[in-house]
């Protein structure tokens, strides 16, 4: 009887330990492994087993980490004071170096995303970080990827999410851009007169050329006019001119006689 229930105890024992040493890992996660405190290895995706209380896994997870950049006040190179918020995006590559060469690779990505965001934008005037975003955040991403390198990440990509500007400079620049568009209307409008005056002078050279071209000009005015409902009276400056020539000519006949 003492028999049998010593193997009813080892046969649980077994059973237990056999459920403790197995360990399933996902296919977007992995395992270091280690074996009475020594770095063994990396281990997975799916089942595998540990000699229980031998060795220990710490999980990494290898999918892209989006990390939020807090907003933080910098000083640009020309002095004007901003609030500047970004976001980050990593991911493990060696998920032994990102557990036994620095503790917190999280906090530490964060910490240097924050640092190097202030840094590099202090190094552009405002004017260089409205416009050349794309070319700020790619010299943000290659520095914090130069520190997250030994530590087994990589950063895929940092953006410029939000940039705050003091009341008084939205002010100014608002004006400023309101100002230009009145600089381009003005331009807009300047090219047009000179166009419409080169154009007026292309026809006034062929009217010149061709005298009748002025009379259906004038005739065509006239039938414009006339068809709506106005008591207008046109006199053409050719009609004028005949009649005064047949006024002075009755006038010179009268005399004559």
């Amino acid at each position: 009887m003492f028999l049998d229930n010593s193997l009813v105890i080892v046969s649980f024992v077994l059973i237990v330990l056999a459920f403790m040493s197995l360990r399933i890992v996902k296919e977007y996660d992995r395992g270091v492994i280690f074996f009475l405190g020594k770095l063994t290895g990396v281990r997975g995706p799916g089942l595998i087993i540990l000699i229980p209380f031998f060795e220990q896994m710490t999980s990494v997870t290898l999918r892209t980490i989006t990390m939020n950049i807090p907003s933080q006040k910098i000083i640009t190179k020309d002095n004007v004071s901003i609030d500047i918020a970004a976001v980050a995006y990593y991911k493990i590559i060696d998920p032994q170096k990102s557990v036994v060469a620095i503790e917190d690779i999280t906090s530490a990505v964060n910490q240097i995303s924050q640092t190097t965001v202030r840094n590099v934008v202090g190094q552009f005037s405002l004017d260089q970080l409205l416009s050349e975003t794309c070319d700020i955040n790619l010299q943000i991403k290659n520095v914090i990827d130069g520190h997250t390198e030994p530590w087994g990440a990589e950063v895929t990509a940092v953006e410029i999410k939000d940039i705050t500007l003091p009341d008084n400079m939205q002010r100014a620049m608002a004006k400023e851009a309101e100002a230009e568009r009145e600089r381009r209307a003005k331009i807009v409008a300047a090219e047009g007169e000179f166009q419409a005056a080169v154009k007026l002078g292309e026809a006034a050279d062929i009217i010149a050329l061709h005298p009748v071209a002025l009379q259906l000009r004038t005739l065509q005015t006239m039938a414009e006019i006339a068809t709506e409902k106005n008591s207008t009276i046109i006199f053409p400056a050719q009609f004028m001119t005949t009649v005064q020539e047949a006024i002075s000519t009755i006038g010179k006949d009268s005399i004559n006689k």
